[in-house]
């Protein structure tokens, strides 16, 4: 009943961040909803194995992925908003206010990847998968994997619209989710 609630409330915060980009299937907005809403129920249905046997090696992963989800959604958060110089000129109204960016940002994490916002919230996602998995989870992380990839893949498009060749000469240097892999 708790986890229903919970849920129900966690999709109205999303469905009330995503609304704009929900009445466009074409943006990156509308998969990322498709992301938070398979994370969620994710981490709803396996938070009851979070602190059972802290020390086996698969709940040392999770815990690593989901530490290092929360510096680098921190760490990337911050230098789109220092350099990437959000502004209401960038008239595409799906953009939630901090992707708004003027300038291209190439720099700390953004040098490895192109999506590190993203990154986070797939190593959120594999991290609270790894807590308990069962076959519920296993096809929340294949939803929310796949999702995120082709959140990445539109906001790809939409980049390259907006910088242009900029931006497709960053993707050859870049991969999208971890550094030097993919």
């Amino acid at each position: 009943m708790i986890e229903s609630a919970i849920f129900i409330l966690g999709t109205a915060f999303f469905v009330w961040v995503s609304w704009r980009s929900l009445r466009n299937p074409l943006s990156h907005g509308f998969y990322r909803f498709i992301a938070w809403e398979c994370m969620l129920a994710l981490v709803i249905i396996n938070f009851p194995m979070w602190t059972i046997d802290p020390f086996t090696p698969r709940q040392i992963i999770s815990w690593s992925l989901l530490l290092v989800s929360i510096f680098l959604a921190v760490h990337a958060f911050r230098l789109l908003r220092a350099i990437g110089q959000p502004s209401r000129a960038r008239g595409e109204p799906e953009l939630l206010p901090f992707e708004r960016t003027s300038t291209l940002v190439t720099t700390g994490a953004y040098r490895y990847i192109r999506h590190p916002m993203y990154a986070a919230l797939l190593y959120l996602a594999w991290g609270a998968f790894l807590k308990d998995i069962s076959l519920p989870s296993v096809g929340l992380i294949i939803g929310s994997s796949l999702a995120l990839y082709f959140t990445a893949r539109r906001d790809e498009e939409e980049c390259k619209r907006h910088f242009g060749e900029t931006y497709t000469g960053y993707m050859t240097r870049t991969k999208r989710f971890v550094p030097f892999v993919f």
